[in-house]
């Protein structure tokens, strides 16, 4: 997948900037969608016992503490090698993705090199099935990695691909998934509904990275929205229910809201501060023969107040 332009690695996840000489004003998509909170902890531990009994090394270090901690050590980020490897891939599938795309369109483009990438790798089966399934639905490409912007929410992103397809406008996004136990593609996250629904939902696309220009976004409410599971078995595309747009919509607007709190809340500073002790009270300093301290007053001086700011 090509990295979109427009878009930056910040402290509160990626963000889109309007233009290349402007600053990132809002979160991607995905990052909105991100702020929905996962437990992983099961399948980290799965791989990474996995990858340990697995380790033709293991044999060798019974009985040596040291060489179990390095072996325990090296499996315990299998599922950051996973993630990353996989990402990896995904980058190389949807970038076959793209150029195949522009080829249609009749641009520049590198499909011939993003297949022969793929096959470096071993995953031409990924560019096959995407093939079989590109002619078999006969998808005429509209517009290709398009960078979209929502300015009443607040939030942009970059669709893989806007096609028709028999006769129908579809906002088109790519998901490279593995395979299950019986040799088929996983299935897809429903996540990708509040993804398909947001870009349904921009405003603008992008026109001029360089300059800035935006036109308005014209392929949202009529659209089909289409997630497509490719694998090196089978392609499985599927349609995000109309009656589940309005629904996953509102989940997605309220991610965004968690975002937004979440940097101001970061923004505000530490939380947390030191209080100390109250002033001892006049009979206790008396008893000791301490002076009154300057301007002592009431146990509550030593907190200043704090007005909430909404």
């Amino acid at each position: 997948m090509t990295q979109p332009t427009l878009a930056h690695a910040t402290e509160f996840g990626r963000m889109y900037s309007r233009s290349l000489t402007s600053a990132p004003e809002v979160p991607s998509i995905t990052t909105v969608i991100g702020q929905e909170p996962k437990d992983l902890t099961g399948w980290a531990g799965h791989l990474a016992t996995t990858e340990l009994v697995q380790d033709d090394r293991l044999t060798g270090a019974v009985g040596s503490a040291s060489q179990l901690k390095t072996l325990a050590r090296h499996a315990s980020s299998a599922a950051e090698r996973f993630r990353d490897a996989a990402a990896r891939r995904g980058d190389r599938v949807h970038h076959y993705a793209e150029q195949v795309a522009l080829r249609s369109l009749g641009g520049a483009h590198e499909a011939e090199s993003a297949r022969a990438v793929l096959t470096e790798h071993g995953e031409s089966a990924f560019a096959d099935r995407f093939d079989e399934w590109w002619q078999l639905y006969d998808v005429r490409p509209i517009a290709a990695e398009i960078t979209v912007w929502n300015h009443a929410v607040g939030y942009a992103g970059t669709l893989d691909l806007v096609a028709e397809i028999a006769g129908r406008t579809c906002v088109i996004d790519f998901k490279t998934k593995g395979l299950d136990r019986r040799g088929r593609a996983k299935p897809l996250n429903e996540s990708v509904v509040m993804q398909l629904v947001a870009g349904m939902q921009a405003e603008e696309r992008l026109v001029d990275a360089q300059a800035g220009i935006w036109e308005p976004w014209t392929h949202g409410k009529e659209s089909l929205l289409m997630a497509v599971a490719i694998s090196e078995a089978e392609v499985v595309p599927v349609q995000a229910s109309p009656d589940a747009l309005k629904p996953h919509w509102h989940k997605f607007w309220a991610l965004r809201q968690v975002w937004e709190h979440t940097r101001r809340t970061a923004e505000a500073g530490p939380a947390l501060r030191p209080l100390p002790p109250p002033p001892a009270p006049a009979a206790a300093r008396a008893a000791v023969g301490a002076p009154a301290p300057a301007g002592a007053g009431s146990p509550t001086d030593a907190v200043p107040p704090v007005t909430p700011r909404v």
